[in-house]
């Protein structure tokens, strides 16, 4: 891996989940500008194609796979269309995910299932399917978006926390599968972060109150996340930071 700025990552090929918006979108560019070519996974293809127009005018190199976490279909694609393309995948991040919150008692049972196949069986599944290129090559990254509360819980969202903290302890146990692959292993833990995620709550009220919570602090932006998994994936090889929790500074609570 090169030192020089801005070149870490060259020749190294980075599938990003979720990348249509939010953390997914602003890590892809901050990975393209650090030389890696960027696979942007999501199901909007439109908003896909704007953001690899974005990276291409910066001289970037983007392939759009209009990919449905939940679907195997879609993520064999994702991954046979990676390396057909590339004939690698050194960095995987899994940032796909939706936080739908509702009491149990008023859940749909839908909503509880789709929570867990987007969250954590969709993120294991690609992990699954990544694995074997990774250990050919004796070496990658592995990037899982777990949460806040992931470690510290909040009403309304057993399902949501219960999906989060199982993306945890599936990176923890993954790690000691692939270490001596060559294979690092990191979750990240965001606080409140301006997303589009909060447009996933259906239930009214609660979704009020996401609403004043982030207003009543300084929220993160997507940047700020990208930057962290930047700076994760951006280490020398022999490095491999585990875990990472990042919170506004006044976010004292979960």
């Amino acid at each position: 891996m090169t030192s020089d700025f801005g070149t870490e990552l060259e020749g190294q090929v980075a599938i990003i989940t979720g990348a249509s918006s939010g953390i997914g979108e602003a890590t892809a560019q901050s990975l393209a500008s650090r030389g890696a070519s960027v696979v942007l996974a999501a199901r909007r293809e439109g908003e896909l194609k704007e953001l690899a127009s974005k990276i291409e005018d910066e001289d970037g190199d983007a392939l759009v796979v209009p990919t449905d976490v939940t679907d195997d279909e879609d993520i064999d694609n994702l991954v046979e269309t990676t390396t057909d393309e590339y004939g690698r995948i050194d960095i995987l991040v899994n940032n796909a995910g939706l936080m739908p919150l509702t009491h149990i008692a008023e859940a749909e049972r839908e909503t509880l299932q789709k929570t867990i196949d987007v969250n954590l069986t969709g993120l294991i599944t690609l992990t699954h399917a990544v694995i074997p290129t990774m250990l050919e090559q004796e070496s990658g990254h592995i990037v899982n978006l777990s949460s806040v509360v992931g470690r510290f819980l909040m009403p309304n969202g057993s399902h949501y926390n219960a999906s989060k903290a199982g993306v945890k302890m599936f990176s923890d146990s993954l790690r000691l599968d692939v270490a001596e692959g060559g294979i690092r292993v990191a979750t990240i833990e965001p606080g409140s972060v301006a997303t589009e995620l909060p447009e996933s709550i259906a239930d009214e009220e609660i979704k009020a109150q996401i609403e004043d919570l982030n207003e009543s602090l300084t929220p993160l932006q997507p940047d700020d996340i990208a930057r962290t998994i930047t700076f994760v994936v951006t280490q020398p090889e022999h490095m491999d930071i585990n875990e990472v929790l990042v919170r506004p500074i006044d976010q004292v609570q979960p």
